[in-house]
């Protein structure tokens, strides 16, 4: 039996906490560290035997560490610590502003082509798992239309956007999907849809002292990539009803292909997930493209990748003999 893969985990929120739960469940990996800019002697992992060490330790470590998982946000974190530690390590993210994933792409790729490593960008479930449906569902019914719709649920990325408004103490957001548009979709009559008629977005924020409401909330409503193409509701609770109410994570959502094969013969191709942890979710993501990006690195395949660029063998942990036998 070869070596387990040595994963490091960069940043310890919700999300790097189910990248440690998901390293767990799977036998070829061992966690070697935890990477944190807070004191990571105040930290606590899910495992009391887990090595915690400090961001700043982080370049000592690149002979230890196979995989590193970046678990920083999107907004502020990645764009930042992804083409800096694509230097050092191979690297697997959950970067989900999709409208910045080609220049993220290309600020990651010049540094792992120059150190040869691999670096998987955005991989989750959107982007990510969403992701592969909507080019499967195009290829297999090019004449047709892709619709995905997400929610009712927490988004990790939205929520971290709002927390970074300033004046804002802590919040959360969700999207929430037309049943109306859904149902339409369904029913195979290829509906134009716009960004506002397929969701809506709903905020709840806990202010700083002192901070504005009408300020706040602006911010939010015209924040360019996450709020500004929706129409967004927000709303002003205490921290206490934001530890009450909004502690949970659940998402999910629908990508829906409906197309036509020939004259009268409607098809229409459906994928949905229906989570209880969105971040524990997107963490199994992440640790099963590790294993993809520790094979693809052995094979010299350097650079940054996507979800596009993975065989979906890469991510079982069994042989390709065994899927053939089992699977295909």
């Amino acid at each position: 039996m070869s070596a387990p893969i040595r994963i490091g985990i960069a940043g310890y929120g919700n999300l790097g906490r189910g990248v440690e739960a998901a390293i767990a469940k799977n036998a070829d990996m061992t966690l070697v560290g935890i990477f944190t800019r807070r004191d990571p002697a105040a930290l606590t992992p899910l495992n009391a035997g887990a090595a915690v060490h400090s961001m700043d330790d982080l370049a000592g470590h690149a002979g230890d560490i196979d995989v590193l998982i970046l678990c920083g946000g999107s907004k502020s974190d990645l764009p930042e610590q992804g083409p800096a530690l694509a230097a050092l390590f191979n690297t697997v993210d959950s970067f989900d502003t999709h409208a910045r994933i080609p220049e993220y792409f290309a600020a990651v790729d010049e540094p792992a082509l120059a150190n040869s490593k691999t670096a998987l960008i955005s991989a989750g479930w959107d982007p990510g798992m969403f992701s592969i449906n909507r080019v499967y569902g195009e290829a297999l019914l090019p004449d047709g239309d892709t619709y995905t719709f997400w929610g009712r649920g927490l988004s990790q990325g939205h929520s971290d956007a709002v927390r970074r408004v300033d004046g804002v103490a802590g919040g959360v957001q969700y999207t929430l999907p037309s049943e109306t548009a859904i149902e339409e979709v369904r029913s195979g009559s290829h509906p134009t849809l716009s960004t506002r008629e397929k969701h809506t977005r709903e905020c709840f924020v806990v202010l700083e002292a002192g901070a504005s409401e009408d300020a706040v909330r602006t911010e939010i409503v015209s924040m360019p990539h996450y709020f500004d193409q929706y129409d967004t509701t927000v709303n002003f609770i205490t921290a206490e009803e934001l530890a009450r109410d909004h502690s949970s994570m659940p998402h999910g959502g629908f990508v829906i292909r409906s197309g036509n094969t020939s004259d009268g013969h409607a098809q229409v191709i459906e994928y949905s997930l229906a989570l209880e942890s969105n971040p524990e979710f997107t963490s199994s993501v992440l640790v099963a493209y590790a294993r993809a990006v520790h094979r693809m690195s052995a094979a010299g395949q350097f650079g940054a990748k996507t979800v596009f660029d993975v065989a979906p063998g890469l991510l079982s942990p069994h042989s390709a003999a065994q899927l053939r036998a089992d699977q295909l």
